[in-house]
């Protein structure tokens, strides 16, 4: 199938005819970091982009997160900033129902002029990782999990962020409350907004609970046996999530660690595995699972160490990894057991899965997706032993080795041997050179606790 009969044109016909109102439509392409960019198109224009695509700078993939360009990356100056041509993704058009006015809105995907997938394309990134699959007859299920703050549009005087005021009381919460359903009840408005959107746009949001921290919430996704969608969907509630908070007067922020003395917003992957019949293969009849779940396991906690630079892309992502905060300092694993960075959740056999534990929020949930995907496809084609599980404390029971800088994270990420086989060796390159070009950046600042610290005790 080529990029142009991927998405129909009568996905353009029926949208307009059931949209009368829709003034102009929102073209999304989500960058390496995860953040959405794009243009804003005419009603007008719309058949004809479908037919014929949109040109948009291949440099969007090598920016950093201020939206800086990023020379070493090699996009820039070495190609002359190029354009290639992006494709609707079939079943994302849709109306956008936080806006003020009438709009929709579709997600695009990048790919060379004679159709082949752009390499640097997060999404074709993941797509290239699911091939593996396909070519051994396996459907790898997923499925996304989110955290999220709610926070005031106000920020404190000395610009960092609070709770928001509670519409019920008129006061900052200042307890914490696990699981509070007056939590959720307090910002009411707000989750019915989501539930409308998720409904609107075909985002299969399935349970929203307060989590373990003030203002902080956790949105859950139904499962997909197709890994794009279920990243998609995963994508498109971010998006929405923020949207809605806008729309109620608040903000909602993915940073992994928003609060320095409360839990780092968190992305958990589920996974499990089915065969050409559909049968789920982590699943043997008995209460461990069977070897191939363990093997995934295995590929997974290989891998993980390689993986961190794109589980915790940024300065900040580092932040949440602490012991007892529920973010996993070991690649170890466990039964119903969320200490550990690999957990098998109770339940049935016939629902047996993985819960990759590690990544933050703040990540590109089509690069952790490939991520979480190769390393079990290597698991289970190298039939690795993951070793016991861990039962009980793992921040006790498990040396912390993962590593927990930025700058380790990308020595491991540029040593990698897993990775760069699936997700591309010159993407890999790219992706590094994006990371470290953003960490310089970073780096290079003086912040103002320096001044606070040191300016006149030295």
């Amino acid at each position: 199938m080529t990029a142009k009969s991927a998405a129909p044109a009568t996905e353009v016909e029926a949208f307009l005819a059931a949209h009368p109102d829709v003034t102009g439509i929102e073209l999304l392409l989500p960058d390496g970091s995860g953040v959405i960019r794009g243009k804003r198109l005419a009603r007008e224009g719309l058949l004809k982009f479908y037919r014929e695509g949109v040109a948009l700078p291949s440099t969007i993939f090598a920016l950093d997160i201020t939206g800086a360009d990023i020379p070493e990356a090699g996009l820039q100056w070495d190609e002359g900033d190029a354009d290639r041509v992006c494709w609707p993704v079939p079943g994302t058009l849709k109306p956008v129902p936080w806006h003020q006015r009438p709009l929709g809105q579709v997600l695009l995907t990048m790919h060379e002029e004679d159709g082949t997938p752009y390499f640097a394309d997060p999404r074709q990134v993941l797509a290239r990782v699911l091939e593996r699959y396909a070519r051994d007859g396996l459907v790898p299920v997923v499925a996304v999990e989110l955290e999220f703050y709610l926070i005031d549009r106000d920020l404190t005087p000395d610009g960092r962020p609070q709770v928001p005021v509670s519409p019920v009381t008129g006061r900052r919460e200042a307890t914490l409350q696990t699981l509070s359903m007056s939590a959720l009840s307090e910002f009411d408005e707000f989750f019915a907004g989501v539930e409308r959107a998720a409904a609107v746009q075909g985002v299969p949001a399935e349970a929203a609970v307060s989590e373990a921290a003030i203002g902080q919430y956790e949105i859950n996704l139904k499962h997909e046996s197709d890994a794009l969608i279920a990243a998609d969907h995963g994508v498109l509630l971010r998006r929405l999530i923020k949207g809605v908070a806008t729309e109620v007067g608040l903000d909602a922020t993915f940073m992994a660690k928003p609060f320095a003395d409360q839990t780092g917003n968190g992305l958990h992957i589920h996974l499990s595995l089915l065969d050409r019949d559909g049968r789920n293969l982590f699943d043997d009849g008995t209460t461990a699972g069977s070897d191939t779940l363990r093997h995934a396991i295995g590929g997974l906690a290989r891998t993980m160490p390689e993986s961190m630079a794109v589980l915790a892309p940024n300065a900040n992502s580092y932040r949440r990894f602490q012991e007892g905060s529920y973010a996993p300092l070991a690649p170890v694993w466990g039964y119903n057991n969320r200490t550990t960075a690999l957990r098998i959740p109770s339940g049935s056999g016939l629902a047996r899965r993985v819960e990759h534990r590690v990544a933050g929020a703040d990540a590109n949930i089509y690069l952790v997706a490939a991520a979480v995907l190769a390393g079990a496809h290597h698991g289970i084609e190298r039939r690795l032993d993951p070793g016991p599980p861990i039962v009980g404390n793992a921040y006790e029971k498990a040396e912390p080795t993962l590593p927990n800088t930025w700058q380790e994270a990308l020595q491991a990420f540029d040593e990698a041997e897993v990775l760069p086989a699936y997700l591309g060796e010159k993407f890999c390159r790219l992706y590094s050179a994006c990371r470290r070009a953003e960490r310089r950046s970073f780096h290079s600042v003086v912040s103002n606790l320096e001044y606070q610290w040191y300016l006149r005790t030295v």
